[in-house]
């Protein structure tokens, strides 16, 4: 029987998100941390399959306000260019402050694609009371852009939660080299186990509609979307 969901905007902390959930909320949630697009039409659906699955999704907005709905992307870039890394991590904490209290949930996790795909590794590493980190296609180019200040390879090591990252072998953007050390980071951990995903053939962004006129993105992401709902399911349950 499917589930019904409930969305709205909301303001947490002075701070814009958009929030899907069950009808009646969940006591299990999942922060979202959008890519460039921010919080534009596929990342809202992105929230409601989450909420279909069973889990609160409450998605962190990186922009204040605008997406790829109204905005070039051209322009998001410079957005993304001026980010600063411990502002950003102090507003998804405030927003997973919000999952785990007002909003009810017992547990929650991180999704996080692209830029957003890093942030999930750093505040995994930050964050215990996070109970899985997926990440998607995360951003880690080597060298690391100029605002880039805070290592998501050493962040990585220190996550305590179940991890799954999803790499793209023909990645422009982020090189083998780094994926190989963040997956070095993460199997070399004591506690938490580490799924890693390879699509040798996908390209950066692959989740990512605009790029999945190529058919080998849309098989990545018609394989992998399964199974990070189950594993968020799985993890937060």
């Amino acid at each position: 029987m499917a589930i019904e969901i409930e969305t709205s905007t909301i303001t947490v902390q002075g701070l814009g998100a958009y929030l899907a959930r069950p009808k009646g909320g969940s006591t299990s949630g999942m922060l979202l941390l959008p890519m460039i697009t921010g919080i534009g039409t596929q990342v809202r659906d992105f929230a409601e399959s989450v909420a279909a699955a069973g889990m609160t999704a409450l998605t962190w907005d990186p922009w204040h306000g605008v997406s790829s709905d109204d905005t070039p992307i051209e322009q998001l870039v410079e957005k993304m260019n001026q980010l600063d890394d411990e502002t950003v991590l102090a507003e998804q904490k405030a927003l997973l402050d919000h999952l785990l209290g007002d909003l009810g949930c017992e547990k929650a996790g991180v999704i996080g694609w692209c830029l957003g795909g890093r942030f999930a590794l750093i505040l995994g590493g930050r964050d215990a009371r996070l109970a899985n980190v997926i990440a998607y296609h995360p951003t880690v180019p080597i060298p690391p852009r100029p605002n880039h200040v805070v290592d998501a390879v050493e962040h990585s090591a220190r996550i305590e939660a179940p991890v799954l990252m999803l790499y793209p072998g023909k990645d422009a953007i982020v090189p083998k080299e780094s994926f190989d050390a963040l997956q070095k980071a993460l199997q070399d951990r004591e506690s938490g186990p580490s799924l890693i995903h390879l699509y040798p053939q996908a390209e950066h962004g692959f989740s990512d509609r605009a790029h999945q006129e190529a058919q080998v993105n849309k098989d990545a992401f018609a394989i992998s979307w399964p199974q990070a709902l189950a594993f968020a399911t799985a993890t937060t349950s």
